[in-house]
């Protein structure tokens, strides 16, 4: 689940790389969210009932998380090669497998570090400021995101949680895209925004609640470290961006991290409860 999550989110951020130039980063963040906020109210119809009260304001923290991590992010990519964005944005997960493990279970996200380093080739110094500074932007909400997406995952049944968390993010996804959305929406767009919002977030966000029900966030964390590996290939197919000879040997290093990973990061699921 994580690693088909992993998939739909870099097909979805490479189709969004093409619409900075009529809408910017924001606005394409902002249609994204939108749409899926409003899609899923309508397909799950989320009550007040379902939920206990922690539940319910861990719903509304993930979707500030969600907003954050995708708000930053599209705005990093508007100045970094997508491999790179993705990269940084992962110390984020890696940061909550370091902080999360325990003895031999540091030696994934460790290993996982070394091929991000590779990945990123900070050494080089050449990457954009304010670039880096909006993917660290998105690391820290996406180490909230996978905390407060564990916690609504064991505490509110099925993707209900996530039904009350994305509008909250196409809500704030609105203030801050929809000026530099609103004069170049056509029939066409909003067409485009419906299929973008089922590639990112709806079907890699639901993933992920499934997911963290069964991982632990180290196991998850670490596995995400497929992510940047994912992106550089996608840059490289979908939008001509040739990696070096580090990068590559990098994508080796985080595929073992996530294999690793994924065989010794099992928890037995929560029992969600039950409200009326």
């Amino acid at each position: 689940m994580a690693v088909a999550s992993i998939l739909s989110v870099q097909l979805g951020l490479a189709a969004s790389v093409g619409l900075f130039n009529s809408v910017g980063p924001e606005g394409a963040a902002c249609l994204r969210l939108a749409w899926a906020g409003l899609l899923l109210l309508v397909l799950v119809r989320p009550r007040r009932s379902q939920f206990s009260r922690s539940g319910f304001r861990a719903s509304l923290l993930l979707g500030v998380a969600i907003a954050g991590v995708t708000l930053f992010f599209m705005a990093s990519l508007a100045r970094l090669p997508l491999g790179t964005a993705a990269a940084l944005e992962f110390i984020g997960p890696l940061g909550v497998a370091i902080a999360r493990g325990d003895g031999a279970a540091k030696l994934w996200p460790g290993l996982a570090a070394v091929g991000v380093l590779l990945l990123t080739e900070p050494w080089h110094g050449g990457g954009d400021a304010i670039g880096v500074a909006f993917a660290l932007a998105a690391a820290a909400s996406w180490a909230a995101y996978i905390l407060l997406t564990q916690r609504v995952g064991d505490e509110v049944a099925g993707i209900t949680g996530l039904a009350v968390s994305m509008p909250v993010a196409g809500s704030i996804s609105l203030m801050v895209g929809g000026p530099s959305l609103v004069p170049a929406l056509d029939l066409e767009l909003l067409a485009f925004g419906v299929g973008l919002a089922v590639l990112v977030p709806l079907v890699p966000f639901t993933l992920e609640m499934l997911a963290l029900r069964r991982l632990t966030t180290t196991a998850f964390g670490t596995l995400m470290s497929l992510e940047p590996a994912v992106a550089l290939g996608t840059g490289f197919v979908a939008l001509s961006q040739t990696p070096g000879v580090l990068p590559v040997i990098g994508v080796l290093f985080v595929a073992a991290a996530g294999v690793g990973a994924e065989r010794t990061g099992a928890r037995e699921p929560a029992t969600v409860p039950a409200y009326a």
